[in-house]
């Protein structure tokens, strides 16, 4: 279980990636405690905005407390962190959340699935599997999504294993979705990891069953109070939530990441 606190963070660097796409580097203790498929809240300065905008942890360095996160601009608050620059100060709220379960992957043949944003968090997976003893390195295939040519991270993902590369526009890598390149490569895998839009996920579901792979997918979802309180940011599960008593699970406290066969997709 994640362990939650507000903390003030210093900013060591902050770039373009791609188009709308920041990598941002935090100096902060939290860092000791981040693990991959977790997520923090950035509060904005703007103290007309309360609520803090979750972002997935794309890597920690424990050692240097060097937190990384790679986000997309997509409204008033992320256009305020893209202009923060290096000494500037930012409160954070973390690490929420609860993260893949790397354990699961000893000895197996491992499929690290993203798409878009939800690529970011999987890098940090990806390198802590290719320091695991207990994973071999020709087992590990990675299979990134994205809209066209205008990729990022794809450098650093070959770093920890196979990477494939599909686009929606076919101009670099294969032409279609993730699920696409894993068929037209013959992919097999004991155990998939994916994080990235619902469709993307539905299609991962599907795919781990047809091949009798076990999925953990961490789930993209707008979030308010992300220590799961308000309720806000549900998702459909097969069984009985002992919060809410009904067949629901709160994805900023029960996941983000859950076992596939556990939900309603």
């Amino acid at each position: 279980m994640s362990k939650k606190k507000k903390i003030r963070a210093e900013v060591i660097s902050q770039s373009l990636l791609a188009e709308g796409i920041m990598d941002l580097r935090l100096r902060t203790s939290l860092a000791e405690d981040a693990n991959p498929g977790q997520f923090i809240g950035v509060y904005p300065q703007n103290k007309s905005t309360l609520l803090p905008r979750p972002i997935s942890i794309c890597g920690s360095d424990r050692e240097n407390q060097e937190l990384r996160i790679v986000y997309r601009i997509a409204g008033s608050g992320t256009a305020e962190f893209a202009l923060y620059q290096k000494g500037d100060n930012v409160d954070i709220l973390g690490v929420l959340g609860n993260g893949f379960p790397l354990d699961k992957a000893a000895g197996k043949r491992v499929l690290i699935i993203g798409g878009g944003i939800g690529v970011p968090p999987l890098l940090g997976l990806a390198k802590e599997l290719s320091e695991n003893p207990d994973v071999r390195p020709e087992s590990v295939t990675m299979v990134m999504g994205y809209r066209n040519a205008d990729t990022f991270l794809t450098d650093e993902f070959e770093n920890f294993g196979k990477l494939l590369i599909a686009t929606e526009d076919g101009s670099i890598g294969i032409k279609g979705n993730v699920i696409d390149a894993c068929k037209e490569n013959g992919v097999e895998a004991d155990v998939i990891y994916a994080c990235g839009p619902m469709p993307m996920l539905r299609g991962v579901a599907a795919y781990a069953k047809e091949t009798g792979a076990k999925a953990y997918i961490s789930l993209e979802e707008r979030m308010a109070c992300g220590v799961g309180a308000c309720l806000g940011c549900i998702c459909k599960t097969k069984d009985v939530d002992e919060h809410s008593h009904v067949k629901n699970a709160r994805i900023c406290t029960d996941g983000p990441v859950f076992d596939a066969d556990e939900l309603e997709l």
